[in-house]
């Protein structure tokens, strides 16, 4: 990240608060799941601003062409009554948008922008761009499918009530140790599509946390290599793997990465609550934490 640009924190939500709902990147898969989303939103006391026919946008793969995307993340940004930014689904797009982004108006304002997995392109590029930090989390399509922590830590989250420490069950720690640095990442495949782009990140003494879906093994096994011949694996300061759904044995994934990083031993953890399963817990990018593997604990300082 630039280290002229101060990091922080956006605002926390209150009750009668409006959620701006955008789509920057695939349309609307399946609409019940995003009704069900805008219901839940109403039923937490929160009101809801998005575009008329926003369910119903689609040019091909993309909710829209570019400029429109582009156009209704600035309308909400520049909305004094929308306080947070929630991506209606992930898929692809979010990449095609940097260009056009208007930088300065984002920088302008402190809200919440709240998403996964494609999302994981605006968050880099807004933490780079305007410090704030971007929320790693369920998403409008996706908040119905939430277990019931991950549902409960995300209006927490929103309300700016983090925990200090996260002990998530079932952690697997690969390689101990403990390390603190600020939490990135996201998507594996799109962190990789940022690589030598004006808007790749800086990774250096992260605690990088990664996740994906739907790749198979040789491709997750070819992402991690890139990214490892890229000298990117020599920047963390410890990696955290959420959910790889759908993408072979976690296990390969976990060898995989003992390998690329036997040189510098740093910790490794797997099955941490992220990602595409229902286990997606809410995460504030850009801020600094601390990891202790004899602990099992993720602590926010």
């Amino acid at each position: 990240m630039n280290a002229t640009v101060e990091r922080r924190l956006p605002p926390p939500l209150q009750k009668g608060d409006t959620i701006g709902i955008f789509a920057p990147a695939g349309p609307v898969q399946d609409r019940r799941a995003a009704e069900t989303g805008l219901r839940l939103l109403d039923e937490a006391g929160f009101q809801v601003r998005c575009q008329r026919g926003l369910l119903e946008r689609r040019r091909d793969y993309l909710a829209g062409d570019d400029a429109e995307r582009a156009q209704e993340l600035h309308e909400l940004w520049r909305d004094p009554q929308v306080k947070a930014l929630l991506a209606l689904r992930g898929g692809y797009g979010c990449l095609r948008l940097l260009p056009s982004l208007d930088w300065e108006l984002l920088a302008s304002r402190r809200k919440m922008l709240i998403g996964f997995s494609d999302l994981t392109v605006l968050h880099f590029a807004f933490l780079q761009q305007t410090g704030i930090f971007p929320l790693h989390g369920p998403m409008l399509s996706t908040l119905a499918e939430s277990d019931r922590e991950s549902f409960r830590h995300f209006f927490q989250a929103i309300t700016g009530d983090f925990p200090a420490v996260i002990r998530p069950s079932g952690l697997e720690v690969i390689r101990p140790g403990t390390a603190s640095g600020p939490l990135l990442g996201g998507n594996l495949a799109c962190l990789n599509h940022l690589l030598a782009t004006p808007w790749e990140p800086d990774l250096d003494g992260a605690i990088l946390l990664l996740e994906d879906v739907g790749e198979t093994p040789y491709r997750i096994d070819r992402l991690l290599t890139q990214l490892a011949l890229a000298g990117r694996l020599e920047q963390p300061a410890a990696i955290i793997l959420g959910e790889f759904k759908d993408c072979g044995p976690p296990k390969d994934i976990w060898q995989r990465l003992l390998e690329l990083t036997e040189q510098r031993q740093i910790p490794l953890w797997a099955n941490f609550p992220a990602g595409h399963g229902q286990r997606n817990l809410t995460l504030p990018l850009g801020a600094r934490v601390e990891l202790d593997s004899g602990r099992g604990e993720l602590s926010f300082s």
